[in-house]
């Protein structure tokens, strides 16, 4: 059932991305934090914002809270903090994918994931028991539009 959902959610989010890509072909643009990383922290498709997934690391100690609720407000912060670097707003967010590593977390994580949302919430997909790096109990990545709200 864990590898269902996650390939359901791979599909989803490059359903998006092929959708997105076929309106506004010539607009890509990568933005990353680092030029040594392996990533990029999110990517600007037209309209559309593609959030790399985040993790819940306290910013000044650079550690990971033992608690599930601490990690997603951190999350969320970091999320919010990227959308408005990058030109959009929680309330442009469309669709989150939420990775955990127990699932008996999921009602303290949802009621802080909750909170950071307006009355329409975006799409959702969830997937639980993951190992995650370093000590994260939970992982959260969005697409979000841009300048459409």
């Amino acid at each position: 059932m864990k590898k269902l959902s996650l390939i359901i959610s791979i599909l989803i989010t490059g359903f998006f991305a092929q959708a997105a890509w076929s309106q506004n072909k010539d607009t890509v643009e990568y933005y990353t934090n680092s030029p040594d990383a392996l990533l990029s922290s999110a990517v600007r498709v037209g309209n559309m914002l593609y959030l790399s997934g985040m993790t819940g690391k306290d910013p000044e100690t650079r550690k990971f809270p033992a608690d599930v609720e601490t990690q997603t407000h951190n999350i969320m912060k970091n999320i919010k903090a990227a959308l408005e670097k990058y030109g959009s707003s929680m309330d442009e967010v469309v669709k989150c994918t939420v990775f955990m590593t127990n699932p008996d977390d999921r009602a303290a994580l949802n009621k802080v994931y909750r909170s950071y949302f307006g009355e329409h919430p975006p799409a959702r997909s969830g997937v639980g028991n993951l190992i995650l790096s370093g000590g994260a109990l939970a992982e959260i990545e969005c697409m979000a539009t841009v300048g459409l709200k």
